[in-house]
């Protein structure tokens, strides 16, 4: 068993001890906790192939009730009430979640693989090329289907959304779709002719079906994104497929209606 990164752990252990003074944490947070404690065990141990995969499966299970909000003890403190960021636009909000990150904490703590490090001019190169596809094609395609338009702004409330999407949103999101999804199923299926393809498209696609709630246009959107995240991760490593990730949301923020048209 290789050595925990004890910065991540640390700052974890910092983050959540605030949280809990603050009153953000309540006791039945520790379920979780203990859920994926367990679980990192039983990835991390070499001795048992099927205490691998049912340490995965563990984490899966308590992962989706992380992402959806179902478990108890979290209270995600709303940081932005209701507002409207330009006058076209749909009622904004933004809550500060204590539930989802776990899950992130919990990718680079277990499976550091999942990061994919690759040199710094490679990672920039490729982020920078699949940012340039991102916004071509998802903010592209957001315009001709009607449900953003051209809004430059910079709100008060900014830079509080530049720290909350990028540490509690899109780290989580890339660690879990492009790092351990795009990245294990590149693992597994490394003997297939085309398996890096058929990994990339399966994580796009489920990053897609996650934004599902929002309606068959941002699925579609979101799919088309999560293709070209998954060729920055794939050249460039996390750090790439970060960077595009977060670098379309800044746009999508910056200068367009956010987060959609009203009607």
């Amino acid at each position: 068993m290789t050595a925990l990164p004890w910065m991540y752990l640390a700052l974890l252990s910092l983050g959540y001890a605030l949280a809990l003074s603050y009153g953000q944490l309540g006791l039945l947070a520790a379920l979780p906790l203990l859920l994926l404690l367990c679980a990192g065990f039983a990835v991390r141990q070499q001795r048992s192939p099927i205490g691998r995969y049912l340490g995965h499966s563990l984490f899966v299970v308590v992962a989706l009730a992380l992402a959806m909000h179902w478990l108890p003890g979290f209270y995600n403190g709303r940081a932005i009430d209701p507002q409207r960021l330009t006058d076209d636009a749909v009622p904004f909000s933004l809550y500060l979640n204590q539930d989802k990150p776990l899950i992130g904490f919990w990718l680079l703590l277990a499976c550091p693989w999942i990061v994919g490090r690759r040199s710094l001019r490679l990672s920039l190169y490729a982020g920078a090329l699949a940012l340039l596809l991102c916004a071509i094609a998802a903010l592209g395609g957001a315009l001709l289907l009607g449900i953003i338009g051209w809004a430059p702004k910079w709100p008060e409330q900014a830079w509080l959304w530049v720290l909350n999407n990028l540490l509690l949103v899109t780290l989580v999101e890339e660690a879990l779709f492009r790092g351990y999804i795009q990245g294990g199923l590149s693992r597994r299926l490394q003997h297939l002719p085309y398996g890096e393809n058929l990994a990339l498209l399966a994580s796009a696609l489920l990053f897609g079906l996650a934004h599902l709630g929002a309606g068959w246009q941002w699925t579609l959107l979101a799919s088309v994104a999560g293709i070209g995240y998954g060729l920055a991760y794939r050249f460039g490593g996390l750090g790439a497929a970060l960077a595009t990730h977060f670098g379309l949301n800044l746009l999508h923020f910056g200068l367009f209606t956010y987060p959609m048209l009203a009607g």
